[in-house]
């Protein structure tokens, strides 16, 4: 896929874009959710042994991509060059979820929820197959990463071995998932030392514990990402779960970026504050990268995407532990 948009991020090495299939939706059931788990599967249109990257969707102001309809800059990239990406609409989506119900438990975060949602989807692998048959016997559940972004990217980060306390009771809760072997936060929250007092009075669940995030990741953010209504400590609170954390072994700063990475939430989208083709471009290949060398071992994708970025450090900085 051709985008004449993008010139220096092309130095980033990636293979040759593939066609791909996508269905929409696939259901599963959940009688304790309140609704079912809708999700979308996109995948190369041929090949197998496909590695599953799980997507976990944020918020924002539209009423739509908040969902398994969104963030198609991160799924057609994803997909196009040999990932199978599923997509569940969490019940915090206002189109598919319960997301416009102030009353529903949980609301508006649904913090919990979204969490098992990717339970879900793993435990029943086999039924997401026989609903999407174009990707029946071809998904490698071996190969599993986890994909967030914004709040997302907290419950990526649960997923990923980040402890939090339950709100309700006050227990820690530790909520890693084995299955998952790699992520990638994007624009993530930080830590709860780092939120104002406002955030963390409405949303206590979001204070994470990174010091038990064990499993490989790579954290993204922007060095314009401030918000100070969520933290005092500007765009490097985005950045805390690698400081914080053992696992996350890679941190990516984009130059000029804010909370939208360049545009991965949707194409043309209205509310990306930072609309910007090349660093959207530097936010796929780098991620992408990182993917494929988490979850095959020996691959030299990430090896070479980091040289030919520290090579053009207008791209980006990548450090590493």
């Amino acid at each position: 896929m051709t985008n004449n948009y993008v010139q220096l991020a092309r130095s980033i090495p990636v293979p040759e874009a593939v066609p791909t299939v996508s269905v929409n939706p696939v259901t599963l059931p959940a009688p304790d959710r309140g609704l079912p788990l809708e999700l979308r599967v996109t995948a190369p249109l041929h090949g197998d042994a496909l590695a599953i990257v799980l997507l976990s969707h944020g918020g924002g102001s539209s009423r739509y991509l908040r969902s398994k309809d969104g963030y198609s800059p991160l799924v057609d990239f994803y997909a196009s060059h040999g990932f199978a990406v599923v997509q569940p609409t969490h019940l915090s989506s206002p189109s598919g979820g319960l997301g416009l119900d102030k009353d529903a438990p949980g609301h508006p975060l649904f913090w919990r929820s979204r969490i098992d949602d990717f339970g879900l989807i793993l435990d029943n692998l086999d039924a997401v197959e026989a609903q999407a048959p174009v990707v029946a016997g071809r998904l490698d559940s071996a190969r599993i990463a986890v994909v967030g972004h914004s709040a997302g990217g907290n419950t990526a980060s649960a997923l990923l071995g980040a402890r939090a306390t339950d709100p309700a009771g006050g227990a820690v809760l530790d909520l890693l998932e084995p299955r998952i072997s790699a992520g990638v936060l994007l624009a993530s929250t930080g830590s709860g030392e780092g939120m104002t007092s406002t955030m963390r009075e409405q949303y206590p669940e979001l204070e994470a514990d990174f010091s038990h995030l064990t499993t490989p990741t790579l954290v993204v953010h922007g060095d314009l990402d401030g918000n100070p209504a969520a933290s005092t400590r500007g765009a490097d609170w985005h950045a805390e779960p690698y400081h914080l954390s053992p696992g996350a072994d890679a941190l990516l700063t984009l130059p000029g970026a804010k909370h939208y990475l360049g545009g991965v939430m949707g194409y043309s989208l209205a509310e990306t504050d930072d609309e910007d083709p090349e660093r959207l471009a530097v936010t796929q290949r780098m991620t992408w990268a990182y993917l494929r060398s988490a979850l095959h071992a020996g691959d030299p994708a990430w090896q070479q995407a980091t040289d030919a970025i520290r090579g053009n450090p207008v791209l980006g900085r990548v450090h590493t532990k």
